[in-house]
């Protein structure tokens, strides 16, 4: 019988350590994904140096932001481009914001999705696959740009 309480005991140990260990893993998941998605937020701004180039550069992103939203937009004027708020959980929706810089300007392009963040910015139910979707597409802006910008 004390054999069996014993074991017993060390089952539960044992379970109770695998849990605290997969609650650090998914900590440690967590932190990664929120630095990926600062550094994503860095690269989807970019510098524009003339009128022309950022005229070219925002017409552009205006088409960025529609292939890549959930949502249709609901502005898009010369310094804001924006979509509906996400209606659906892990469909990510894209807007951006045009900011004059002496000659050129600085595009950033924002994403928010439904259910990433729980209370005080904790992870939501829907991080983990709206945060591999926003690091895509962010990353992908700059080249985005590159590529189909005329060369000047």
């Amino acid at each position: 019988m004390k054999k069996l309480i014993v074991l017993a005991f060390a089952s539960v140990v044992l379970t109770a350590c695998s849990s605290v260990e997969k609650e650090q893993q998914k900590e440690r998941t967590f932190l990664l994904s929120q630095d990926s998605l600062d550094t994503a937020q860095r690269n989807a701004t970019v510098a524009c140096r003339d009128t022309a180039q950022c005229d070219a550069a925002w017409k552009l992103t205006k088409t960025y932001v529609e292939q890549n939203s959930k949502e249709r937009l609901t502005r898009a004027d010369d310094a804001a481009i924006e979509t509906d708020v996400p209606s659906g959980s892990g469909k990510p929706v894209f807007s951006a914001t045009r900011v004059a810089n002496g000659n050129g300007a600085t595009i950033s392009l924002f994403a928010q999705c439904k259910d990433m963040y729980g209370d005080e910015r904790a992870r939501g139910s829907d991080f983990d696959d709206c945060a591999t979707k926003i690091i895509s597409v962010q990353n992908g802006f700059a080249p985005y740009l590159r590529k189909h910008l005329p060369a000047q």
